[in-house]
């Protein structure tokens, strides 16, 4: 039985884990999954704002940034938080994200829109951290990819549903009216956050006085494993990939060198979302199956790939490679598996925040790298492949000591 310990004034209480109730999975689903219609929504209206609102590419690059830079600089803060008021953190979240969408949605000038996606970024931060705490505290083993994948799955329809609606919606209407209407379905969030801190509190049943507490003895080193490495550096990897192509180069690309307008953008967006819900769940069972670092070799190989293939090739190569990236992305929680075997249930908020930092780092210099060098954005493109592929080669060689390790 695992045991949660939540801190009070000067004293810790010892809380009881009942198994995770299928309720809770789906509480938590519906918040993330209501929680991404923005990042869905945003990219495909970057060629308004270049075109329309005439903002450099710096500043493009600064704006997609801006999400990400946030997002690390509160991660270290939020993790502290959410170890101590992880129901605050779930109501408080859906909130800042409604603030920041109505600080974009106001239309400007470049400081207000700036702030929106700070204090999106802020909220994310808050959110994702204590839905994911929730997650690897209440559940463990080889239902755990799944699990997260399954949140995942349902991140990546809010996504896919933000951005068709951005697609959908007329292509008169002013850009910052599409995101506010594409946007509105995150109110939603707000309405499960109470429901879910209700369900969250029938999952820890304060255990009675006297009961003698048992928890299993596992070696683990105090330090980073080698195991932890690798999962902090293919998240930071494949997360700067990701921000490149999703927040700048498939979206500019598409606009400038192929004529996309809005609904092409979107569409091209579509396919990498798309892609990633096809694979997401059966990625996760197959992680389950034959292991989380085997599976994640495969992902940082096919990300190198997406990012050549979207960078320097034609249109119908830049399709190719959105639909890899949606492959790759179908991988995005896997890195949180190698962490969560090798981390102590008391120190998931700690670690987790932690490795949020290296995540929302690569969201943070991907674009904003990529907007510093404009039209040489493809000196980018090569790094990070090289990176990727010497990321891909260590978990190759790690998943090989496991396959060999006594069991």
């Amino acid at each position: 039985m695992a045991l949660l310990d939540h801190p009070s004034r000067d004293h810790r209480r010892r809380v009881h884990l009942t198994p995770a109730r299928p309720r809770l999975i789906l509480l938590i689903c519906l918040t993330v999954g209501s929680s991404t219609f923005p990042i869905g929504a945003f990219p495909a209206l970057l060629p308004d704002l270049d075109r329309v609102v005439g903002l450099s590419d710096l500043q493009l690059g600064a704006l997609a940034a801006a999400f990400g830079f946030s997002r690390m600089l509160v991660d270290v803060p939020v993790g502290l938080f959410v170890a101590r008021h992880l129901a605050r953190a779930l109501v408080v979240s859906p909130v800042l994200l409604t603030l920041g969408i109505l600080a974009i949605s106001s239309g400007g000038p470049f400081g207000v829109l700036i702030a929106g996606r700070l204090l999106m970024g802020v909220a994310h931060a808050l959110g994702m951290v204590a839905w994911l705490t929730t997650i690897l505290r209440f559940l463990a083993g080889r239902s755990l990819g799944s699990a997260l994948n399954a949140v995942e799955f349902t991140a990546m329809i809010g996504m896919l549903a933000g951005v068709g609606a951005v697609g959908a919606l007329p292509r008169d209407l002013p850009w910052n009216v599409v995101l506010l209407i594409a946007c509105a379905p995150q109110a939603l969030g707000i309405v499960l956050g109470p429901l879910l801190v209700r369900e969250l509190r029938r999952n820890a049943a304060p255990a009675a006085p006297g009961t003698p507490v048992t928890t299993p003895v596992v070696a683990r080193p105090r330090g980073a494993s080698p195991a932890v490495v690798l999962a902090f550096a293919a998240g930071a990897t494949l997360a700067m990939t990701y921000s490149t192509l999703e927040l700048y180069v498939l979206p500019l690309r598409g606009s400038r060198e192929f004529d996309l307008d809005r609904g092409g953008v979107a569409r091209l967006l579509m396919l990498a979302q798309a892609t990633d819900i096809v694979a997401l769940l059966p990625l996760g069972f197959l992680a389950d199956r034959i292991g989380a670092t085997r599976v994640l070799t495969a992902v940082t190989a096919t990300m190198a790939a997406a990012l050549l293939l979207a960078t320097f090739g034609g249109l119908v190569a830049v399709n190719a490679g959105a639909a890899m990236l949606g492959l790759a992305m179908a991988g995005w929680m896997l890195p949180l598996t190698l962490l969560r075997r090798e981390t102590p249930p008391d120190a998931i908020a700690w670690r987790t925040a932690l490795y949020r930092v290296g995540v929302d780092g690569g969201l943070f210099l991907g674009p904003f790298v990529a907007g510093l060098l404009g039209p040489r954005v493809r000196m980018l493109a090569v790094l990070q492949a090289l990176a990727l592929v010497a990321v891909s080669a260590a978990l190759l060689a790690r998943a090989r000591t496991e396959r060999g390790a006594p069991r």
